[in-house]
């Protein structure tokens, strides 16, 4: 483990930012956490390093959001993620990551959008169609195994059945922890975690109690209006990052 000081200060930053976003806001800067930690290391070991400790949040938002989560949205999404995993897998070699970021950028853009140009009332009387909700499913399932970007079509999807904080948190979180569960699996299967990624991530675990504890504290205070907005903000810095990250690796 003779990483350098700075890979573990910003790991620290970038754990404590995905602790907070998630266990407080349902997530959106967790998309920064592989891409900052990719500074010093491959972004293969960032995402084996990250992957036991999402795991480990995950369990810990759900056990605190147990009573708000809906099981019907989350049944109506897992089994097209998991077929979208069982793609990411199988294409993982031939699959251009930069290009699935684009196209889940362009999607978190669009809800952003959506969400600033229509009223409250309009969005939510619109229902999707089921194929549409498998759809999502899907592509979450197939960028977050090929990308690590399965949150936006999820969160997007979510935020238009305009329901309250704790529900949005609690189902966001277990459809995410299923399915990082069924992702360390693939990663133990494809030789991708290893015995140096679990000890540095053992090392940084007080991290991310520290990060979901304030996480906790925030989602607590902050009124619902305001949640939603910050919400929105964080699905809009995951479009920024996605789309600019993707565009320029094509320039280059």
């Amino acid at each position: 483990m003779d990483q350098s000081i700075a890979f573990y200060v910003v790991a620290v930053v970038a754990i404590l930012l995905t602790g907070v976003s998630k266990s407080g806001f349902g997530g959106g800067l967790g998309v920064m956490a592989v891409p900052l930690m990719s500074l010093f290391v491959t972004p293969q070991f960032a995402a084996a390093v990250m992957m036991p400790i999402l795991l480990a949040m995950d369990f810990l938002i759900v056990w605190r959001y147990r009573a708000t989560w809906d099981s019907r949205i989350i049944l109506s999404l897992l089994p097209a993620a998991f077929v979208g995993l069982v793609l990411g897998s199988l294409s993982f070699h031939y699959m251009d990551a930069n290009a699935v970021r684009f196209l889940v950028g362009l999607l978190a853009a669009f809800f952003v959008l959506q969400f600033m140009a229509s009223r409250r009332a309009e969005l939510s009387q619109q229902r999707m169609p089921k194929p549409v909700i498998f759809a999502i499913g899907a592509l979450s399932g197939f960028a977050s195994f090929i990308a690590d970007a399965g949150g936006p079509p999820v969160k997007g999807y979510l935020l238009r059945q305009q329901r309250e904080k704790s529900w949005f948190v609690g189902t966001n979180t277990f459809f995410f922890f299923a399915l990082n569960f069924l992702k360390t699996i693939a990663y133990g299967v494809f030789g991708t975690l290893s015995v140096e990624s679990l000890q540095i991530s053992a090392l940084l675990s007080p991290m991310l109690l520290l990060g979901v504890f304030l996480g906790f504290r925030l989602h607590t205070i902050l009124d619902q209006r305001v949640f939603v907005k910050v919400v929105y903000g964080f699905l809009a810095l995951t479009a920024v990052k996605l789309l600019y990250d993707s565009t320029t690796s094509f320039l280059l």
